[in-house]
């Protein structure tokens, strides 16, 4: 049986892909430094689950840490969530980003190779794309990232496809996610950020809870048929699934690949507003303000390379993903607090 170390385990992602791995019959252990997620999570992935994997309160960059899990445990591959995520942060404090992102993933990867794991599952992002000038991104487009936390993730996938290229038995997945929403259906675990939300959907859901007042929409004026940004959001259960297609083609497609893992077609600002409207039963007070530098109009994700690789594809619609969205928060108010 084989065994995932994963990193940033009870984060967002990485907790509902440690009860996706369980639930499929790995073992796995897990390993994350709580600065932006919740110890609670792990009592919530053994109610759902009926196990309670192995936890390591450390850091990727922490390379006697990284030792001691491998020579304890037969880490067999890894799904690598650990990461500083926030666009806006990493422009205020772009070398955080840097130390992070990039060096502790090469300390990650120095370990795997020390002790000979040469399996990984990386949680790139679809921002290594930065602004290619056509709306549906495909994996073989230029990459140019237009900020730090987009050039982090570009450089890691620098990092495992040169690995790849001086070794053979290395495998690689590079997952660059689009916009992932949603909870798991039980209400147990979900999104719980720490500060103001960075993201839509959350920012939406705190408004609808009764934590802030207001939502702020940032451009109602692009070319879109309701003028607000459109992006593709995609269930976080689809995209832990997605995590699970592309480890187990592992052992099939060597080297390093890029998949995107969204839907294929986006939602506007207020399409997804309207569906939370739909799901929470009530309103959803917003104002509208100046476009934000650098945002785009409009993009989503090519998916025809991914369901063909993988035979994996979104199941979820966005209706789905904001009614577990807003199940998860309207009984977890205050997060895992």
């Amino acid at each position: 049986m084989e065994t995932i170390l994963i990193t940033g385990g009870t984060g967002y992602i990485g907790s509902h892909a440690a009860v996706c791995f369980l639930e499929a019959g790995y073992q796995i252990v897990l390993l994350d430094n709580l600065s932006n997620s919740h110890a609670a999570v792990l009592q919530r992935i053994a109610t759902l689950t009926g196990q309670s994997p192995p936890f390591y309160r450390g850091n990727i960059a922490d390379a006697p840490l990284l030792d001691e899990i491998f020579n304890h445990h037969k880490i067999t591959g890894i799904a690598h969530f650990a990461g500083l995520k926030a666009v806006a942060e990493s422009v205020q404090q772009p070398l955080r980003y840097y130390q992070n992102n990039v060096a502790g993933s090469a300390t990650l990867c120095a370990a795997m190779q020390k002790h000979g794991c040469k399996k990984l599952i990386f949680s790139s992002s679809a921002t290594v794309y930065g602004a290619p000038g056509a709306v549906a991104y495909t994996e073989d487009m230029p990459l140019a990232p237009v900020n730090p936390y987009g050039r982090t993730k570009r450089m890691v996938e620098d990092i495992l496809r040169d690995l790849c290229a001086a070794d053979s038995d290395w495998r690689v997945a590079l997952l660059r996610y689009f916009n992932p929403v949603g909870a798991h259906p039980s209400g147990l675990i979900g999104e719980a950020p720490q500060a103001v939300p960075n993201n839509l959907m959350p920012y939406i859901a705190a408004v609808a809870v009764g934590t802030l007042p207001v939502l702020h929409i940032f451009g109602n004026d692009y070319p879109t048929a309701d003028g607000t940004g459109v992006r593709d959001y995609i269930h976080v259960q689809d995209l832990v699934a997605g995590h699970l297609a592309a480890y187990a083609a592992l052992d099939k497609h060597p080297g390093c690949t890029a998949y995107n893992l969204g839907t294929g077609k986006g939602a506007s600002v207020l399409e997804v507003v309207a569906a939370f409207v739909k799901a929470a039963h009530r309103e959803i007070p917003y104002q509208f303000q100046p476009r934000r530098p650098g945002d785009l109009a409009e993009y989503y994700a090519a998916v025809d390379f991914t369901r063909e690789k993988l035979g994996w594809q979104a199941q979820f619609d966005l209706q789905k993903m904001v009614e577990d969205h807003w199940n998860w928060q309207k009984n977890n108010p205050k997060g895992y607090l």
